[in-house]
């Protein structure tokens, strides 16, 4: 009970007036089982202050006997009160905290008399209940006067496909326009007593009473199709598309049978600019592999704390801004980072708590490698050195003492929150720019790669089946050893250097390089020269010595002729000291020119190159890349040569 009056005392800073009360206060008395049997006709909470009849005024005992959590308004003389009543427990005991605060009529209804007040509660409820953004309906309308409405008809769970991805591409102007459009589109389709709620920042529910099964889906795919015609004249590029779930409702509670709408919505979003409907499907098992959970739409934090006051405290200082997300220990707070992932924006943490306690969470943190990507604000009573060292030295951002400052810790989440979204925005930047950057070099090394092709007379498709042979090769090789220390990144830069490797033919004499015939003695040692006035090609690009690319594609130019047992040209290397590189693409290269038509030869089959290659006919080769050529053999033909 102490440490209840001690939180009471921090939620004194955020309500006019807090209490704490017993149902004795609320004229209720307790059977054996401690439920609530006998309702007298007296009652002491601000819900029933100057009321008539208690049974329809009195949240604090609805709350009482349901366990939850209710909000009213009240006049009460000159003033406006927003009264909410929570159940909770204390010592196994249940009481009801009441909180209580004054709301500014003037603010809200304009400088107005308490009867004009009465007569315009109406549009102060329409200001309540709206969404200030997109004018539908919002969360607190839904909590308040839909989620226990008992239905017939249908409900729609609506979820805007890829929003996030286009708020960040188009920016948040656009983002609002998005919003207000479908807003628009949806009530179009729809009568006016229907309710449209934005439950999220993406995400819609649909409330369509008296209607049935076949009108509601040619609702939905007239909402399906009008909102796929949607243009946004500031972006032309742009289209939208919504995924549905739904489901039809006979005498209801919309509560009850709104996560199964959720879950369909879900499956929708497998495929994106879908309905799916409870009807709509038969026999299948996709209920079980979609996430119950409804899809985060805000940033969202979770709280982590045993106690529930604690997290009541933090949720009401937050929920405003966030969505919120709640663990009572260790061990569902590591399930929860499991499920969500990157759609936790930050986590609140509690140190001392039974079973696994925070340092433990930061541990599990450490090694799955979530504390990258995942912010932690620590949150405790315990404010030792100890304490605060230890949890800096495993990653967390920030510590906050208990009992809780309101203004320090909302600045301390928004900017933490602030500093990692702006952290991921410059990351996804960079790595698009690195992206654009590297595709932009394979572009222009197919283009030099095909001029020589096109001088050369032969078919252009040599380099594409070089590039997919090396890389295949690389790809066995990298499985079977790790002696060349070959990253997945020097992989792919292999690969695109590959692309370079007759380059230095662009120096040779048509006459030779596209001779009809074989080459003379003399002839064939000018041809030779190619890797060499390639490398030199390479060396000339002094700026760009450094560049691996370059380095790895001198290597290729220089020495793919080279052979393993020292008989290759021009420098006569001799095993390993030939380039990994070389080694990889020269073998490449030999396969695909015995299987090619060139004007100098016919065509070999696959089973002849291969039994060229490892009797020795094309020169000497690595031991370990004839295995790995082995090995893909039987590949090589329908992932490289399919259709001729």
């Amino acid at each position: 009970m102490e440490q209840a009056r001690k939180q009471m005392e921090i939620f004194r800073q955020l309500f006019h007036e807090v209490r704490l009360l017993t149902a004795s206060d609320l004229g209720v008395e307790t059977g054996d089982s401690g439920e609530p049997n006998i309702w007298k006709t007296s009652c002491e909470c601000r819900s029933c202050l100057g009321q008539k009849s208690i049974e329809e005024a009195c949240i604090a005992r609805k709350v009482l006997k349901e366990k939850g959590q209710k909000t009213k308004y009240e006049n009460a003389g000159t003033e406006l009160n927003e009264i909410i009543a929570k159940y909770v427990e204390v010592d196994d005991t249940p009481y009801v905290m009441e909180y209580v605060r004054r709301v500014d009529t003037d603010a809200v209804l304009g400088e107005v008399t308490t009867e004009r007040a009465k007569t315009n509660m109406t549009e102060f409820y329409k200001m309540l209940y709206t969404d200030a953004l997109s004018q539908a309906y919002n969360r607190r309308y839904f909590e308040d006067r839909i989620r226990k409405k008992v239905v017939t008809g249908g409900i729609a769970m609506i979820d805007l496909d890829d929003f996030k991805t286009s708020n960040d591409t188009y920016g948040h102007e656009i983002g609002d326009i998005l919003l207000r459009a479908v807003v628009t589109t949806i009530r179009s389709v729809i009568r006016s007593s229907d309710v449209l709620i934005r439950y999220g920042g993406d995400e819609f529910f649909l409330v369509i009473p008296n209607i049935s099964q076949e009108m509601f889906e040619q609702k939905l795919n007239e909402i399906l199709y009008h909102i796929r015609m949607i243009q946004i004249p500031e972006s032309k590029n742009l289209y939208l598309s919504v995924s549905i779930g739904a489901v039809m409702l006979k005498n209801q509670v919309v509560e009850e049978v709104m996560p199964k709408a959720d879950k369909l919505m879900y499956e929708a979003k497998e495929t994106k600019n879908t309905i799916v409907t409870e009807w709509g499907r038969s026999g299948d098992k996709k209920d079980e592999m979609i996430r119950s959970s409804r899809k985060l739409s805000r940033q969202c934090i979770l709280i982590v704390d045993d106690s529930e006051i604690n997290r009541a405290i933090l949720y009401e200082m937050l929920h405003q801004d966030y969505d919120i997300l709640e663990a009572e220990s260790g061990e569902r707070c590591i399930r929860m980072l499991e499920e969500y992932k990157r759609e936790i924006s930050l986590l609140l943490l509690d140190i001392v708590m039974p079973g696994i306690n925070g340092f433990d969470v930061l541990e599990q943190m450490n090694r799955k490698k979530w504390i990258e990507f995942i912010p932690v604000i620590m949150i405790s009573s315990e404010n030792s050195d100890y304490y605060m060292r230890k949890a800096y030295n495993m990653g967390v951002c920030d510590y906050i003492s208990r009992p809780f400052d309101i203004k320090v810790v909302q600045r301390r989440v928004n900017n933490i929150i602030k500093l990692y979204a702006k952290q991921r925005r410059l990351t996804t930047i960079l790595t698009e720019q690195v992206k654009s950057k590297e595709e932009s070099r394979k572009i222009m090394v197919a283009i030099l790669s095909q001029i020589v092709e096109f001088r050369n007379g032969e078919s252009g498709l040599h380099v594409s089946r070089v590039n997919a042979l090396v890389k295949m090769l690389l790809e066995r090789l990298r499985q079977v050893t790790d002696q060349y220390n070959i990253s997945w990144v020097k992989q792919d830069l292999i690969v695109m250097a590959s692309s370079l490797h007759d380059i230095g033919k662009i120096g040779i004499d048509d006459k030779i390089l596209n001779k009809n015939g074989k080459l003379t003695k003399e002839e064939f040692e000018v041809m030779k020269t190619h890797t060499l006035i390639g490398a030199s090609i390479l060396e000339n690009l002094e700026e760009y010595q450094k560049e691996p690319l370059v380095q790895t594609a001198y290597e290729i130019c220089r020495w793919h002729h080279e052979r393993y047992d020292g008989n290759g040209y021009p420098d006569g290397l001799k095993g390993d000291d030939i380039p990994i590189s070389a080694q990889v693409v020269s073998l490449a290269d030999v396969y695909d020119a015995l299987v090619s038509k060139r004007v100098y030869k016919e065509s070999y089959t696959h089973e002849t190159a291969m039994q060229m290659i490892m009797n020795g006919e094309c020169g000497v080769f690595n031991p370990v890349l004839l295995q790995c050529l082995k090995d893909i053999a039987t590949n090589i033909p329908d992932e490289i040569y399919r259709g001729g």
